[in-house]
Protein backbone atom coordinates (compact mmCIF):
# COMPACT_ATOMS: atom_id res chain seq x y z
CA UNK A 1 0.00 0.00 0.00
CA UNK A 2 1.49 3.15 -1.08
CA UNK A 3 -0.26 7.23 -0.50
CA UNK A 4 -0.18 9.95 -3.31
CA UNK A 5 -0.29 13.20 -1.28
CA UNK A 6 -0.87 16.10 -4.01
CA UNK A 7 0.72 19.26 -3.00
CA UNK A 8 0.70 21.30 -6.04
CA UNK A 9 -2.04 24.13 -6.94
CA UNK A 10 -1.66 27.81 -6.98
CA UNK A 11 -4.07 28.48 -3.93
CA UNK A 12 -5.81 31.15 -5.11
CA UNK A 13 -8.35 31.73 -2.71
CA UNK A 14 -5.62 32.06 0.01
CA UNK A 15 -3.88 35.06 -1.67
CA UNK A 16 -1.72 36.84 -1.30
CA UNK A 17 -0.74 34.32 1.49
CA UNK A 18 -0.16 32.35 -1.45
CA UNK A 19 1.95 34.69 -3.30
CA UNK A 20 5.03 33.85 -1.13
CA UNK A 21 3.87 30.85 0.77
CA UNK A 22 2.33 27.11 -0.11
CA UNK A 23 -0.95 26.72 0.81
CA UNK A 24 -0.10 23.35 2.25
CA UNK A 25 2.09 24.77 4.63
CA UNK A 26 -0.19 27.29 6.34
CA UNK A 27 -0.40 26.29 9.65
CA UNK A 28 -3.20 25.45 11.46
CA UNK A 29 -2.63 25.55 15.53
CA UNK A 30 1.20 26.25 14.73
CA UNK A 31 1.27 23.17 12.35
CA UNK A 32 1.79 23.38 8.79
CA UNK A 33 -1.69 21.63 7.39
CA UNK A 34 0.46 19.32 4.98
CA UNK A 35 2.01 17.42 8.17
CA UNK A 36 -1.56 16.29 9.57
CA UNK A 37 -2.15 14.16 6.71
CA UNK A 38 1.63 12.61 6.53
CA UNK A 39 0.41 12.10 10.02
CA UNK A 40 -2.51 10.53 9.34
CA UNK A 41 -1.22 8.34 6.79
CA UNK A 42 2.04 7.07 8.50
CA UNK A 43 -0.47 6.43 11.75
CA UNK A 44 -2.86 3.77 8.86
CA UNK A 45 0.55 1.98 8.28
CA UNK A 46 1.60 3.57 5.32
CA UNK A 47 4.79 4.76 4.69
CA UNK A 48 5.78 4.69 1.19
CA UNK A 49 4.90 7.88 0.16
CA UNK A 50 4.68 10.21 -3.15
CA UNK A 51 3.41 13.63 -3.10
CA UNK A 52 2.73 15.38 -6.50
CA UNK A 53 4.34 19.14 -6.26
CA UNK A 54 4.09 22.14 -8.40
CA UNK A 55 5.08 25.72 -8.22
CA UNK A 56 6.01 25.65 -4.47
CA UNK A 57 7.97 22.50 -4.79
CA UNK A 58 11.41 23.70 -2.71
CA UNK A 59 9.13 24.84 -0.17
CA UNK A 60 7.74 21.85 0.10
CA UNK A 61 10.79 19.61 0.18
CA UNK A 62 12.66 21.76 2.41
CA UNK A 63 9.52 21.72 4.81
CA UNK A 64 9.09 17.68 4.45
CA UNK A 65 12.80 16.69 3.89
CA UNK A 66 13.00 12.90 2.82
CA UNK A 67 9.93 11.92 4.99
CA UNK A 68 12.23 10.54 8.19
CA UNK A 69 10.62 12.42 11.06
CA UNK A 70 7.58 11.42 9.90
CA UNK A 71 8.29 7.79 9.98
CA UNK A 72 8.17 7.16 5.92
CA UNK A 73 10.20 7.84 3.11
CA UNK A 74 9.09 10.49 0.01
CA UNK A 75 9.34 10.59 -3.57
CA UNK A 76 8.74 14.01 -5.19
CA UNK A 77 6.79 13.85 -8.43
CA UNK A 78 6.86 16.88 -9.99
CA UNK A 79 3.47 18.06 -11.86
CA UNK A 80 4.41 20.98 -14.55
CA UNK A 81 0.77 22.64 -14.11
CA UNK A 82 -2.20 21.95 -12.30
CA UNK A 83 -4.03 19.87 -14.86
CA UNK A 84 -6.47 17.77 -12.39
CA UNK A 85 -6.31 15.26 -9.96
CA UNK A 86 -6.56 12.60 -12.54
CA UNK A 87 -3.63 13.75 -14.02
CA UNK A 88 -1.57 13.96 -10.95
CA UNK A 89 -2.23 10.21 -10.72
CA UNK A 90 -1.24 9.62 -14.36
CA UNK A 91 2.13 11.11 -13.98
CA UNK A 92 2.48 9.25 -10.52
CA UNK A 93 2.54 5.72 -12.34
CA UNK A 94 5.88 5.16 -12.31
CA UNK A 95 6.38 5.64 -8.29
CA UNK A 96 2.62 3.96 -8.16
CA UNK A 97 3.12 1.05 -9.64
CA UNK A 98 0.34 -1.57 -9.47
CA UNK A 99 0.12 -1.06 -6.12
CA UNK A 100 -2.91 0.10 -4.21
CA UNK A 101 -3.11 3.39 -2.85
CA UNK A 102 -4.50 6.08 -0.95
CA UNK A 103 -5.06 9.81 -2.37
CA UNK A 104 -4.79 12.48 -0.14
CA UNK A 105 -5.41 16.68 -1.36
CA UNK A 106 -2.36 17.94 1.04
CA UNK A 107 -4.94 20.61 2.12
CA UNK A 108 -7.58 19.06 3.63
CA UNK A 109 -8.04 18.04 7.50
CA UNK A 110 -9.86 14.95 8.67
CA UNK A 111 -10.83 14.18 12.16
CA UNK A 112 -11.29 10.61 11.19
CA UNK A 113 -8.39 8.42 11.32
CA UNK A 114 -7.60 6.59 8.16
CA UNK A 115 -7.16 3.44 10.00
CA UNK A 116 -10.64 2.55 9.34
CA UNK A 117 -10.49 3.20 5.76
CA UNK A 118 -7.61 1.31 4.95
CA UNK A 119 -8.81 -1.59 6.87
CA UNK A 120 -12.18 -1.42 4.97
CA UNK A 121 -10.32 -0.81 1.35
CA UNK A 122 -8.12 -3.96 2.00
CA UNK A 123 -11.25 -6.11 3.81
CA UNK A 124 -13.69 -5.36 1.36
CA UNK A 125 -11.20 -5.30 -2.05
CA UNK A 126 -13.29 -2.73 -4.14
CA UNK A 127 -11.51 -1.21 -7.00
CA UNK A 128 -12.42 2.52 -5.68
CA UNK A 129 -13.34 3.94 -2.62
CA UNK A 130 -14.30 7.10 -1.89
CA UNK A 131 -14.91 9.22 1.49
CA UNK A 132 -18.13 10.93 1.61
CA UNK A 133 -19.80 13.53 4.23
CA UNK A 134 -22.98 14.50 4.71
CA UNK A 135 -22.55 18.52 3.68
CA UNK A 136 -25.75 21.63 4.05
CA UNK A 137 -24.35 22.67 0.16
CA UNK A 138 -23.60 19.91 -1.51
CA UNK A 139 -23.88 21.82 -5.03
CA UNK A 140 -20.75 23.45 -3.67
CA UNK A 141 -18.89 20.01 -3.92
CA UNK A 142 -18.40 16.59 -6.17
CA UNK A 143 -21.32 14.69 -5.24
CA UNK A 144 -21.91 11.00 -5.06
CA UNK A 145 -25.80 9.21 -5.77
CA UNK A 146 -25.66 6.06 -4.16
CA UNK A 147 -27.87 3.00 -4.58
CA UNK A 148 -27.87 0.05 -2.07
CA UNK A 149 -24.55 1.16 -0.55
CA UNK A 150 -22.87 1.43 -4.16
CA UNK A 151 -21.88 4.49 -6.09
CA UNK A 152 -23.63 4.82 -9.28
CA UNK A 153 -23.02 8.37 -10.23
CA UNK A 154 -20.93 11.29 -9.31
CA UNK A 155 -21.38 14.94 -10.46
CA UNK A 156 -19.50 17.80 -9.75
CA UNK A 157 -21.10 20.79 -7.95
CA UNK A 158 -24.69 19.98 -9.46
CA UNK A 159 -27.45 22.38 -9.62
CA UNK A 160 -29.81 20.46 -7.83
CA UNK A 161 -27.83 17.64 -5.81
CA UNK A 162 -29.19 14.26 -6.08
CA UNK A 163 -27.88 13.78 -2.69
CA UNK A 164 -25.84 15.82 0.10
CA UNK A 165 -22.95 13.42 0.42
CA UNK A 166 -19.76 15.57 -0.82
CA UNK A 167 -16.77 14.05 -1.59
CA UNK A 168 -13.77 14.19 0.89
CA UNK A 169 -10.14 14.62 -0.46
CA UNK A 170 -9.31 11.36 0.45
CA UNK A 171 -9.79 8.16 -2.33
CA UNK A 172 -8.53 4.97 -2.33
CA UNK A 173 -7.79 3.09 -5.56
CA UNK A 174 -6.10 -0.23 -7.07
CA UNK A 175 -4.66 -0.39 -10.25
CA UNK A 176 -8.14 -0.06 -12.41
CA UNK A 177 -7.89 3.76 -11.94
CA UNK A 178 -5.13 4.01 -14.80
CA UNK A 179 -6.73 3.22 -17.95
CA UNK A 180 -9.53 5.38 -16.73
CA UNK A 181 -7.44 8.32 -16.29
CA UNK A 182 -6.23 7.36 -19.45
CA UNK A 183 -9.58 7.72 -21.33
CA UNK A 184 -11.21 10.86 -20.15
CA UNK A 185 -10.86 14.04 -21.61
CA UNK A 186 -9.96 17.17 -20.08
CA UNK A 187 -13.05 18.94 -18.38
CA UNK A 188 -14.23 22.72 -19.09
CA UNK A 189 -11.13 23.75 -16.97
CA UNK A 190 -8.73 21.70 -19.09
CA UNK A 191 -8.30 19.71 -16.29
CA UNK A 192 -8.48 15.78 -16.04
CA UNK A 193 -10.98 15.56 -13.03
CA UNK A 194 -10.67 12.33 -10.97
CA UNK A 195 -14.55 12.61 -10.52
CA UNK A 196 -14.50 11.76 -14.50
CA UNK A 197 -12.22 8.62 -14.07
CA UNK A 198 -14.41 7.07 -11.12
CA UNK A 199 -17.38 7.62 -13.36
CA UNK A 200 -15.60 5.77 -16.24
CA UNK A 201 -14.99 2.71 -13.50
CA UNK A 202 -18.79 2.94 -12.56
CA UNK A 203 -19.69 2.83 -15.88
CA UNK A 204 -17.41 -0.22 -16.51
CA UNK A 205 -19.73 -1.52 -13.82
CA UNK A 206 -16.28 -1.86 -11.54
CA UNK A 207 -17.28 -1.49 -7.39
CA UNK A 208 -16.83 1.88 -6.03
CA UNK A 209 -17.40 1.71 -2.29
CA UNK A 210 -18.45 4.83 -0.43
CA UNK A 211 -17.08 5.55 3.09
CA UNK A 212 -19.36 7.70 5.08
CA UNK A 213 -17.10 9.97 7.43
CA UNK A 214 -18.78 10.65 10.50
CA UNK A 215 -16.20 13.49 12.09
CA UNK A 216 -15.91 16.74 10.79
CA UNK A 217 -13.41 17.56 7.49
CA UNK A 218 -12.07 20.43 6.41
CA UNK A 219 -11.11 21.62 2.50
CA UNK A 220 -8.93 24.41 3.61
CA UNK A 221 -9.09 26.73 0.51
CA UNK A 222 -10.40 30.13 1.90
CA UNK A 223 -9.87 31.79 4.76
CA UNK A 224 -13.34 31.11 6.66
CA UNK A 225 -12.07 27.37 6.57
CA UNK A 226 -8.69 27.85 7.66
CA UNK A 227 -9.88 29.79 10.53
CA UNK A 228 -12.79 26.96 11.60
CA UNK A 229 -10.26 24.37 11.46
CA UNK A 230 -7.89 26.46 13.50
CA UNK A 231 -10.76 26.40 16.25
CA UNK A 232 -11.55 22.56 15.38
CA UNK A 233 -8.00 21.67 16.34
CA UNK A 234 -7.27 23.96 19.16
CA UNK A 235 -10.15 22.78 21.11
CA UNK A 236 -8.27 18.93 20.99
CA UNK A 237 -5.47 20.15 22.23
CA UNK A 238 -3.95 20.30 26.07
CA UNK A 239 -2.53 23.07 27.98
CA UNK A 240 0.99 22.87 27.98
CA UNK A 241 3.70 25.39 28.63
CA UNK A 242 7.62 25.29 27.61
CA UNK A 243 7.99 28.85 28.03
CA UNK A 244 7.97 31.79 30.44
CA UNK A 245 5.38 33.44 32.44
CA UNK A 246 5.43 36.07 35.10
CA UNK A 247 3.75 36.80 37.79
CA UNK A 248 0.71 39.41 36.59
CA UNK A 249 -0.22 36.78 33.47
CA UNK A 250 -3.42 35.68 33.16
CA UNK A 251 -3.69 32.26 31.85
CA UNK A 252 -7.91 30.28 31.35
CA UNK A 253 -8.72 27.65 29.81
CA UNK A 254 -6.45 25.43 27.52
CA UNK A 255 -3.59 26.92 26.25
CA UNK A 256 -0.36 25.61 24.73
CA UNK A 257 2.88 27.67 25.64
CA UNK A 258 5.31 26.46 22.99
CA UNK A 259 9.20 26.27 23.85
CA UNK A 260 11.19 29.38 24.96
CA UNK A 261 8.15 31.97 24.39
CA UNK A 262 7.76 34.49 27.05
CA UNK A 263 4.99 36.23 28.03
CA UNK A 264 4.41 39.13 30.62
CA UNK A 265 1.80 41.25 31.93
CA UNK A 266 -1.04 39.72 29.32
CA UNK A 267 -4.02 37.60 29.45
CA UNK A 268 -4.25 34.27 27.33
CA UNK A 269 -7.62 32.97 27.27
CA UNK A 270 -7.93 29.79 25.79
CA UNK A 271 -8.22 27.16 23.66
CA UNK A 272 -4.75 29.52 22.00
CA UNK A 273 -0.99 28.82 20.71
CA UNK A 274 1.62 30.54 21.28
CA UNK A 275 4.94 29.42 19.29
CA UNK A 276 8.06 29.27 19.93
CA UNK A 277 10.22 32.24 21.11
CA UNK A 278 7.12 34.39 20.72
CA UNK A 279 7.01 37.76 22.84
CA UNK A 280 3.29 38.98 24.06
CA UNK A 281 3.55 41.75 26.46
CA UNK A 282 0.71 43.45 27.79
CA UNK A 283 -1.99 42.07 25.27
CA UNK A 284 -5.01 39.89 25.29
CA UNK A 285 -4.94 36.72 23.27
CA UNK A 286 -8.51 35.62 22.76
CA UNK A 287 -10.19 32.04 22.14
CA UNK A 288 -8.96 30.09 18.91
CA UNK A 289 -5.95 32.11 18.23
CA UNK A 290 -2.57 30.70 17.06
CA UNK A 291 0.33 32.67 17.40
CA UNK A 292 3.32 31.16 15.19
CA UNK A 293 6.61 31.44 16.06
CA UNK A 294 9.01 34.24 16.84
CA UNK A 295 6.06 36.74 16.83
CA UNK A 296 5.68 40.08 18.90
CA UNK A 297 2.08 40.94 19.95
CA UNK A 298 2.60 44.23 22.56
CA UNK A 299 -0.61 46.10 24.07
CA UNK A 300 -2.68 44.65 21.17
CA UNK A 301 -5.62 42.45 21.42
CA UNK A 302 -6.36 39.32 19.30
CA UNK A 303 -9.12 36.53 18.56
CA UNK A 304 -10.17 33.99 16.58
CA UNK A 305 -6.27 34.87 14.16
CA UNK A 306 -3.62 33.10 12.66
CA UNK A 307 -0.39 35.29 12.62
CA UNK A 308 2.62 33.68 10.66
CA UNK A 309 5.83 33.54 12.28
CA UNK A 310 8.27 36.56 12.49
CA UNK A 311 5.08 39.31 12.44
CA UNK A 312 4.80 42.18 14.50
CA UNK A 313 1.70 43.58 16.30
CA UNK A 314 1.83 46.75 18.24
CA UNK A 315 -0.79 49.08 19.93
CA UNK A 316 -3.85 47.93 18.07
CA UNK A 317 -6.93 47.93 19.76
CA UNK A 318 -8.75 44.40 18.08
CA UNK A 319 -7.58 42.17 15.33
CA UNK A 320 -10.50 39.35 14.76
CA UNK A 321 -11.05 36.67 11.94
CA UNK A 322 -7.92 37.39 10.65
CA UNK A 323 -4.98 35.77 8.56
CA UNK A 324 -1.30 37.74 9.59
CA UNK A 325 1.30 36.31 7.02
CA UNK A 326 4.64 35.98 7.44
CA UNK A 327 6.78 38.99 8.34
CA UNK A 328 3.97 41.05 8.86
CA UNK A 329 4.02 44.47 11.17
CA UNK A 330 0.71 45.90 12.07
CA UNK A 331 1.21 48.80 14.51
CA UNK A 332 -0.64 51.84 15.03
CA UNK A 333 1.26 55.13 14.67
CA UNK A 334 1.42 58.35 16.44
CA UNK A 335 2.26 59.97 13.88
CA UNK A 336 0.62 63.23 12.43
CA UNK A 337 -1.58 63.98 10.47
CA UNK A 338 -4.06 60.86 11.77
CA UNK A 339 -4.60 58.26 8.90
CA UNK A 340 -4.34 54.72 7.87
CA UNK A 341 -0.91 54.22 6.41
CA UNK A 342 -1.32 51.12 4.27
CA UNK A 343 1.18 49.24 1.92
CA UNK A 344 -0.48 46.16 0.61
CA UNK A 345 0.16 43.21 -2.57
CA UNK A 346 -2.09 42.03 -4.87
CA UNK A 347 -5.23 40.25 -3.88
CA UNK A 348 -4.99 41.71 -0.65
CA UNK A 349 -8.11 41.90 1.60
CA UNK A 350 -8.65 44.97 4.41
CA UNK A 351 -10.97 45.97 6.32
CA UNK A 352 -11.64 48.96 8.47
Amino acid sequence: MKALVLSGGKGTRLRPITHTSAKQLVPIANKPILFYGLEAIRDAGITDVGIVVGDTKEEIKRAVGDGSKFGMKVTYIEQSEPLGLAHAVKISKDFLGNDNFVMYLGDNLLKESLKSFVSEFEKEKPNVQILLVEVPHPEQFGVAELKDGVVIRLVEKPKKPVSNYALVGVYMFDENIFEAVDNIKPSWRNELEITDAIQYLVDKKLYVKPYIVTGWWKDTGKLEDLLEANRLILETMDSKNEGKIDSSTKIEGKVVIEKDADITGSTIRGPAIIGENARVMNSYIGPFSSIYHDCVVENSEIENSIVLENSEIMNVSRIEGSLIGQNVKVIKSDKKPQAYRIMVGDSSTIEL
